[in-house]
């Protein structure tokens, strides 16, 4: 078991993952898709340390689309990717790789999605897997895509099989709320969304999608097993070229 000092090192990946696996600022309505980019800060309560995190989705000459994310905090650094294609409304990932540096033992994830195999092929911490292709299976970035959608089109609850690692979990969702947020680039009235986890655990993740633009994320709160509170907030974006902005921000 790692002693204390090693726990508090470990927190900054903690943070990297959090905002990994909750973090995604994609825009799309039915089946139309817009690049964008969008950039957000991030703290985490009782450390000194802050980070950032980047996201874009760029549109691939074979008419595919890239969704990637990075983020950095103190001496790590995080990247996650994933390459897919939008086929009748459906999302169908084609590749993932997962990437973490920085903090102990690097680590690395990839996935192939094989449709004429029926099969997702990678390597995980080192060995590698295989698992049957299901219907409608993502990775663990575009179920984020999927996420977003699905508020769009007024779904509440969202329900997700992912690959997840060298495995396949179940990924769930309910809208909670509405609430006005407050970021660096003003004030957006969010819906809430919180992560399903089982009865009794510990982690908690709540999210706020901004309603006005197409649910791009603003905010994301992250509570882990020893307490430990990770927020990151919205520093700037922009959508298929356009300036998000929210609404000005009162000063008393």
């Amino acid at each position: 078991m790692p002693d204390r000092s090693t726990r508090a090192t470990l927190r900054p990946a903690r943070w990297l993952t959090a905002a990994c696996l909750a973090l995604a600022s994609t825009f799309a309505a039915a089946d139309q898709v817009v690049p964008f980019t969008a950039s957000y800060a991030a703290d985490m309560r009782k450390v000194p340390v802050n980070g950032e995190a980047n996201h874009t989705l760029t549109r691939n000459d074979d008419g595919s689309w890239t969704l990637n994310f990075h983020a950095g905090m103190f001496v790590a650094r995080l990247t996650e990717e994933s390459t897919f294609r939008l086929q009748d409304g459906r999302i169908q990932p084609q590749r993932y790789r997962y990437e973490r540096r920085g903090l102990g033992r690097g680590r690395t994830t990839t996935a192939e999605f094989d449709r004429a195999a029926g099969e997702v092929r990678g390597e995980h911490r080192g060995d590698a897997f295989s698992l049957p292709l299901e219907e409608g299976l993502l990775d663990k970035v575009s179920y984020q895509f999927a996420l977003q959608r699905d508020l769009l089109a007024g779904k509440t609850e969202m329900h997700y099989r992912v690959v997840d690692g060298d495995d396949v979990e179940d990924y769930s969702f309910r809208v909670t709320g509405e609430q006005r947020v407050t970021t660096r680039v003003g004030q957006f009235d969010a819906v809430e969304v919180e992560r399903v986890r089982d009865e009794g655990a510990r982690r908690q993740t709540t999210l706020w999608f901004a309603k006005d633009w197409q649910y791009l994320l603003v905010r994301l709160n992250q509570v882990e097993t020893d307490g430990q509170h990770y927020q990151i907030v919205l520093k700037e974006a922009t959508i298929d070229g356009e300036t998000v902005t929210g609404i000005p921000v009162r000063s008393n």
